[in-house]
């Protein structure tokens, strides 16, 4: 056993995945665009983060573009039989670095080609559809056509399966109508808990749920809080963050974002970080779950 696996697996459809992951947006420039910064750096902590034995790594072809598929490429190809890389389609980026949607049939299918390119694999493990209705939170809307385009490409065995992300109860259940989802990545943290319901009904489905922005939204005195109970662990704050996350349910799987062996290293060591009871009520203090 690795120190990453005490916190377990869970399973990606037919994957299974450890649930302490490794996201690598960070290693294109600022706001997931332009050239990496430090190129060795990048490789390496690619490098380290499967020694030390993470079998999950999230990223997408719109990261750069095409920079950190590109690194991943260089770091781990050939892959080890072992490890799942998860993508994302549904978005583009404009030379600004600004965000656009890009979901048409067309756009998908190229999406899902610049990703086996960049990878270097025939097969994509899993590619999670972006939706970009509201590019800051879940907002409602029609996902049919883009699914089924999704769907038609899985059937032609360039993608083995499908996830969701920036998505609604109620789009899930959209989704599931047209083809299996086996995971769904949404923002969610001690202090931004709109989707706690959520994440329980999609346990029970067996459904991994992937929450991103560990950190994201905290308002000072939130902050403070969390300090607080860092103090009392002898830990970082993004250490409780995560460890607070791998208790809150078996499904969630982590995907923390680093350019840094050291921070990488940092974050695994969370797995090792159990939350007291009364850490616990302090933490769920911070933020309530929403209805």
């Amino acid at each position: 056993m690795t120190e990453v696996t005490r916190a377990g697996t869970f399973q990606l459809g037919s994957r299974s995945v450890t649930r302490m992951g490794y996201g690598a947006m960070q290693l294109a420039g600022p706001h997931a665009f332009g050239p990496v910064k430090d190129r060795n750096a990048a490789l390496s902590v690619l490098r380290a983060a499967v020694e030390r034995g993470i079998t999950h790594i999230d990223t997408s072809d719109f990261y750069g573009p095409h920079v950190t598929n590109q690194l991943i490429r260089e770091a781990l190809h050939p892959y080890s039989d072992s490890l799942t890389i998860v993508t994302k389609v549904g978005a583009s980026r404009g030379n600004d670095a600004s965000w656009h949607v890009a979901s048409t049939a067309a756009e998908l299918e190229s999406a899902v080609h610049d990703n086996l390119r960049n990878l270097g694999v025939d097969v994509l493990d899993v590619v999670n559809f972006r939706v970009m209705f509201n590019l800051a939170a879940p907002c409602e809307g029609d996902i049919e056509a883009p699914l089924t385009a999704l769907a038609r490409l899985q059937d032609k065995g360039l993608i083995r399966h499908i996830g969701l992300s920036n998505v609604t109860e109620k789009q899930i259940a959209q989704g599931r109508t047209i083809t299996d989802i086996v995971c769904v990545q949404n923002m969610f943290n001690l202090a931004y808990r709109h989707d706690d319901a959520l994440i329980d009904s999609l346990a029970k489905k067996g459904i991994a749920y992937v929450p991103y922005f560990p950190l994201g939204g905290f308002s000072p005195l939130q902050a403070d809080a969390l300090s607080h109970a860092a103090e009392q662990c002898g830990a970082t704050t993004i250490q409780v963050a995560l460890a607070w996350l791998l208790q809150r349910a078996p499904n969630i799987l982590l995907i923390p974002a680093t350019s840094s062996v050291d921070h990488l290293q940092q974050n695994i060591n969370s797995v090792n970080l159990h939350l007291s009871a009364e850490v616990l009520s302090a933490l769920d203090s911070i933020g309530s779950p929403k209805k």
